[in-house]
């Protein structure tokens, strides 16, 4: 394989196609994983186990390809608001975020032969104030139902974020910054490198 291939411990399309905005090649291998909170665990070292154990589980199937792995959580008040069950939870959410800043925690974890590399990103989303029949009809497009916080940035979701502090790719999923900068430390290079053939 060349040297910008991966496996991507991940069946989030979000993270494939982000991953393929840097001109990093890679195939997608989901990896199995208990994704339950544990007690008082707090949210970035609840995303930053997830993301690590994607990465070693996935590891274990195909070494020594690198494979990259990341978990994300939305934040608000202490509380990890993970993919909503039904359009009630989906609506419990939306309600809560309306006007408030949350923050979302990513960790992006690599795995090579080297062992495992892993980094943090937290950004600060700010929600507008947003009606019932607003967050009904958001909820009515499907939108939110695979997405922590029961939101996508990158899709009609926007519509609800008043400002952003941090990393859009980071919110959507795989911040890019420090994925490229994981990847780079052990030999894997996308588009973004010079001299690239």
């Amino acid at each position: 394989m060349s040297d910008d291939f991966v496996y991507l411990a991940s069946a989030s399309p979000r993270r494939s196609a982000l991953l393929a905005q840097i001109g990093v090649r890679h195939v997608v291998r989901v990896a199995e994983i208990d994704e339950t909170v544990l007690d008082g665990e707090p949210p970035e070292r609840y995303v930053a186990r997830l993301a690590e154990a994607k990465a070693e589980a996935v590891w274990a199937e195909v070494a020594p390809v690198p494979v990259i792995a990341a978990d994300t959580a939305v934040v608000l008040d202490g509380r990890i608001l993970g993919k909503p069950a039904s359009e009630a939870d989906a609506l419990e959410m939306l309600e809560a975020l309306s006007g408030r800043v949350h923050r979302v925690f990513t960790s992006v974890a690599v795995r090579s032969r080297d062992g495992i590399d892993a980094a943090l990103n937290v950004s600060e989303v700010r929600f507008r104030a947003t009606t019932d029949e607003e967050r009904r009809a958001y909820c009515a497009t499907g939108e939110p139902f695979d997405k922590a916080g029961g939101y996508g940035i990158q899709g009609i979701g926007a519509i609800f974020v008043e400002h952003l502090s941090g990393s859009y790719s980071g919110v959507m999923g795989l911040p890019l910054c420090e994925t490229a900068l994981l990847l780079e430390r052990v030999g894997v290079r996308g588009g973004w490198s010079k001299g690239r053939t």
